[in-house]
């Protein structure tokens, strides 16, 4: 069974940093993608960032320049690098993957779909002070 565990969350000050980590458990093979989400109370959740296997990432305009995305393969965990942060950027961030389908259905190239993923983890709380 795969599982998704983020950390990394917490408080700080804007202009200051943190990084967010996923630890992927319990899958090993195959073409995946795996992206962030954030979400506040009585809003959308918002894709953030993806990373594909084949390594094509995408960010999301509102926080390029800022945030990156990367994966550590051999440690099976995917990086969210937030830098700059912003009140904004005050948010639960969910790492969520999918497995197969094209990069397009990941949201590689416009951004990923909630409902395109299957596995999603539990979320870490990002608080940004202004």
């Amino acid at each position: 069974r795969v599982q998704l565990v983020e950390s990394g969350g917490g408080a700080v000050n804007s202009g200051e940093s943190l990084r967010l980590s996923c630890e992927v458990s319990g899958y090993t093979f195959g073409t995946y993608c795996l992206a962030w989400f954030r979400q506040v109370p009585e809003k959308e959740r918002e894709g953030v960032a993806v990373y594909v296997s084949d390594a094509a990432t995408y960010i999301a305009d509102s926080v390029k320049d800022r945030f990156a995305i990367s994966a550590d393969n051999a440690k099976n965990t995917h990086y969210l690098q937030m830098n700059s942060l912003k009140y904004e950027d005050t948010a639960t961030y969910y790492c969520a993957a999918r497995f197969g389908g094209s990069g397009s259905v990941c949201g590689v190239h416009s951004g990923p779909s909630a409902r395109e993923y299957i596995v999603w983890g539990r979320g870490t709380q990002v608080t940004v002070s202004s």
